[in-house]
Formats: structure tokens, C-alpha cells, sequence
């Protein structure tokens, strides 16, 4: 008499309404499971560190590091919060309820929308520095920024609220089983989504760096050839161009980086495929995405002076005195 093979439950007690867990190899597991885990507590900490620096340090209170810090709070978040519950979820089964399932993917939305927001941000602010520098300081206060990254958040919270009201509403209505968390949008609404939570944005963000390419160039060219008289006067916006087109460098690697980590995972949205018929493809997409606020900080330690003395007095423990706030950094 032939018996059925044992088939492992997610939830061994509801043998009928249980999910069954997926065949994976142990020895592989383990490994995936510590190589994510290791990316998740680098992302913390290294995103804590950007954090603490443009936080504590005055000199650091600059529009544009005021953006740095909106971008890292957004990405210290993934590392938090959705990196470790991913890596929970990998194992096949949802162990954590159909209303967590629903705040996990009302969170995972909002902080990938704030991010793109930051990233617009970004690239409107290199925009105006490096295209209208004579008028940057006027234009772009660190107030107004303040209210923009506000508006930022509120918006992705309010916006995504109203995509996914359903899904908080019932979050297991396209559960097949117990022990699962699915999230299906209707065809025209993840469209309209895809359009404008990624398609516009990239496409600002594009045109907006080309522009800043093309008049630093400009400017570059324009120096080299010592076109512009060299005065005392003249001198000081050189400089003050030099360094904003340094700046404009860096951010143009993050949003470079930016759009090669998170397209894989809203390309096949924008030309209707279905992912959920790959799953070793779908979570490897999600995974480069989450890996994108790995890379950020890792950008800013290659590029920016300011941010590796910064993780020097953090180390050696000078934050801790009274008038750190005010060491000079840059």
C-alpha cells in the first residue's frame, strides 16, 4: 500500500486551510538567510551613521544634506523593517497574521514611494544649484526643504493609503490558504501606479541630470579655456561651482543607481508580466530594490569628505563632547 509522502505545513494544526512550505535545500537556506541578514544590519548601520552625522554636526545643515537625511531615514527603514520580515517570509509561510500582512505592505509601499520622492527632490535641488547658482541660496532654503520633505512624506502616505485601502480593509481576500500574504492590484490601477510612482519620476530625474550634465560641461569647458576674467570677485563662485558640480557628481551616481536597482522591479508591471509565475526572479528584483539603500551610504563614504570624518568622530567617541556640534567637517 503506497502512503503519502509527508508534506511539511506551515501550520501543522489546520491540516486542511495550511500552507504548504516550499522544498528548500538546509544547507543553502542557511546561507541566503545569513548573506540577507548581513545586508540588513550593514543597511541599518551605515544609514544610522548618515543619520547621526547630518543630525548632530551644524555645518551639515544644508539643503541638500537635508535631503541626504530624508533619503536615509527612507532607506534605514528598509533595513529595519522590511529587510528582516522579508527574510522571515522567505521561509514560504506568513507567520505574522492577515493584519500585519496588510501594514507590511502599506509600509513597503510608502517607503519606496518617499524614496523615489527624495530622489525628485534631489535632482530638482542639483538642478537649480548647478543652473541657477547665483540664485540657489534664495531659492532653496533649508526651511522650504523642510516643507517639501514633509509634503513628500505625507503624500506617499496619503497616496498609497488610497491604492491599497482595499487590501487594509480585507488584507487575506486572495489568501488560498492560511499562512499567506498576497497583494494583487487591479490591471488599470497598477498602471496608473507604475506611471506615477516610477515612469514620471525617472523621467524627471532624467531630464533634469541631463540638463545639469550639459552645463557643467559647459562651465567646465568655459574654465579650462579661461574664458572668464580671473578676478578676486570672480574667483568665489568658481569655487562655489566647482564644489556644487562635485556634489551634483555624487547624487548622480545614487540616482544612477537608483534607477538600475529599482527597475527590475517595476519593468514587468509596466509591460504586463506577471512575476508571481517566477518566484526566484520576483524576490531577486525585490531584493536588488531593498539593496539600493545598501549602496547610498556606501556612495556618500566614496564621495563626500565630510561623511568619513564624520563616522571618525563618531567612532572615536568626540561626539560625545559638549561642542562637537560645531567641528568643522568640510
Amino acid at each position: 500500500m503506497n502512503t503519502l509522502p509527508d508534506v511539511e505545513l506551515c501550520f501543522p494544526q489546520l491540516l486542511n486551510t495550511s500552507c504548504r512550505k516550499p522544498l528548500q535545500q538546509h544547507a543553502e537556506n542557511i546561507f541566503v538567510n545569513v548573506l540577507l541578514s548581513c545586508i540588513s544590519l550593514f543597511t541599518v548601520a551605515l544609514n544610522l551613521l548618515v543619520i547621526i552625522s547630518i543630525s548632530h554636526f551644524r555645518q551639515l545643515h544644508t539643503p541638500t544634506n537635508l535631503l541626504i537625511l530624508s533619503l536615509a531615514v527612507s532607506d534605514l527603514l528598509v533595513g529595519l523593517l522590511l529587510m528582516p520580515i522579508r527574510i522571515l517570509q522567505k521561509g514560504g509561510c506568513w507567520v505574522l497574521g492577515s493584519f500585519m500582512c496588510g501594514v507590511f505592505n502599506y509600509l513597503s509601499f510608502i517607503i519606496t514611494s518617499a524614496s523615489v520622492g527624495n530622489m525628485v527632490l534631489i535632482s530638482a535641488d542639483r538642478y537649480v544649484a548647478i543652473c541657477d547658482p547665483l540664485r540657489y541660496q534664495t531659492k532653496v532654503t533649508n526651511w522650504r526643504i523642510k516643507v517639501c520633505v514633509c509634503l513628500c512624506w505625507f503624500c506617499s502616505v496619503l497616496y498609497n493609503g488610497v491604492i491599497l485601502k482595499d487590501h487594509l480593509k480585507h488584507p487575506d481576500r486572495y489568501s488560498s490558504c492560511y499562512g499567506e500574504c498576497v497583494l494583487l492590484i487591479e490591471f488599470l490601477t497598477g498602471v496608473f501606479d507604475v506611471m506615477l510612482t516610477f515612469i514620471g519620476p525617472i523621467t524627471i530625474i532624467i531630464v533634469l541630470y541631463m540638463r545639469v550634465f550639459v552645463v557643467a560641461v559647459s562651465q567646465a569647458r568655459a574654465m579650462r579655456s579661461h574664458i572668464a576674467s580671473v578676478t578676486l570677485r570672480g574667483s568665489v563662485p568658481v569655487t562655489a561651482k566647482k564644489s556644487e558640480r562635485k556634489a551634483a557628481t555624487a547624487l548622480g551616481v545614487v540616482v544612477v543607481m537608483f534607477v538600475i536597482c529599482f527597475s527590475p522591479n517595476y519593468f514587468p508591471s509596466f509591460v504586463g508580466e506577471d512575476m508571481s509565475t517566477n518566484a526566484q526572479l520576483s524576490i531577486f528584483a525585490l531584493w536588488l530594490l531593498y539593496s539600493n539603500s545598501l549602496l547610498n551610504p556606501l556612495i556618500y563614504a566614496l564621495f563626500y569628505p565630510w561623511f568619513r570624518r564624520a563616522v571618525k568622530v563618531i567612532f572615536t567617541c568626540q561626539v560625545l563632547h559638549s561642542k562637537s556640534f560645531d567641528l568643522h567637517l568640510q
